[in-house]
């Protein structure tokens, strides 16, 4: 079975398909803005690469969500509930890590299926 890579850097690709699944990278906003504004871009990020995968986030299966810190989960929570809209909502997972810079509120790893 082939695997198709998207947007493929000597490092990492962004997304990575296999069979009919789906595997994005961590995706993360913009250093410096609030958890609501980073969630919001990160979840376009997410739209985008999943359309260039021939996928969607209704086909999203699992949802990883790292948090610089924790007291942010109700912000990062608000946008996450209203993206969802409560339906196709995949099984997910929050923590609280050290990003890769303190600038870095969240990042968010997704796997979805195609079909």
């Amino acid at each position: 079975m082939a695997i198709e890579r998207i947007e493929s850097g000597p490092r990492m690709s962004q997304a990575v398909i296999h069979g009919n699944t789906v595997y994005l990278a961590g995706q993360v906003g913009a250093p410096g803005q609030s958890v609501t504004v980073q969630t919001q871009e990160v979840l376009k990020q997410i739209e985008r690469l999943l359309a260039a995968a021939g996928s969607d986030k209704s086909k999203i299966l699992t949802a990883t969500i790292w948090l610089a810190d924790m007291a942010d989960f109700g912000e990062m929570n608000a946008v996450w509930d209203a993206w969802v809209g409560g339906k196709d909502a995949p099984a997910r997972a929050t923590g609280e890590a050290k990003l890769a810079t303190p600038a870095y509120k969240v990042e968010i790893i997704v796997v979805a299926a195609r079909d």
